[in-house]
């Protein structure tokens, strides 16, 4: 049995099949503290450096093989399941913010988008999981066959959570 078909069954997953995943984070934390080391520790930094890497990074991923990435989205997320363009845009929506993000461009709209796009990614990864269906993550596209875990939802909340935070500044700093 070869990583790929460990997707498919259920409490079968190593450590060999987050490995993508392990080694793609290991780069964009490696990004977000060689930012830090040159224009100095902020944690807002931190937050805008790593949000930046992490969809400019996982965009690149899902744009690599658009059509697979729309198909295998709209199993789970829950517009992509009706709204077929949707899906197709969401990797570019990625790009954009992990742009504005790194350039600190618009960042009350980037937080509010990120917010919103977290929540709704967050709720359809979370009703997969509810119903214990196999799929494989569409986090990095189909480049890797990743499966969809609780590892997945982690970083829906996240994002979303640094997005709130950023926010929270913003209205009540």
């Amino acid at each position: 049995m070869n990583n790929h078909d460990d997707v498919t069954k259920q409490g079968t997953y190593t450590l060999e099949n987050f490995l993508p995943l392990i080694i793609i984070f290991s780069l964009i934390i490696a990004f977000t503290l060689i930012m830090q080391i040159f224009y100095g520790f902020n944690i807002n930094a931190v937050m805008y450096d790593f949000m930046g890497a992490f969809f400019i990074i996982f965009g690149f991923f899902k744009i690599i093989n658009l059509f697979r990435f729309v198909e295998a989205y709209s199993m789970y997320d829950i517009i992509a399941k009706k709204f077929n363009l949707y899906a197709y845009l969401y990797p570019f929506i990625e790009l954009a913010l992990g742009i504005l993000y790194i350039t600190r461009y618009q960042l009350l709209i980037a937080n509010w988008i990120t917010l919103i796009l977290m929540i709704i990614s967050s709720v359809g990864v979370a009703l997969e999981l509810a119903k214990g269906k196999i799929i494989v993550c569409a986090c990095l596209g189909v480049v890797f066959k990743i499966p969809m875990t609780y590892v997945t939802l982690a970083e829906d909340l996240i994002m979303g959570f640094m997005a709130l935070i950023m926010l929270m500044q913003y209205y009540f700093a």
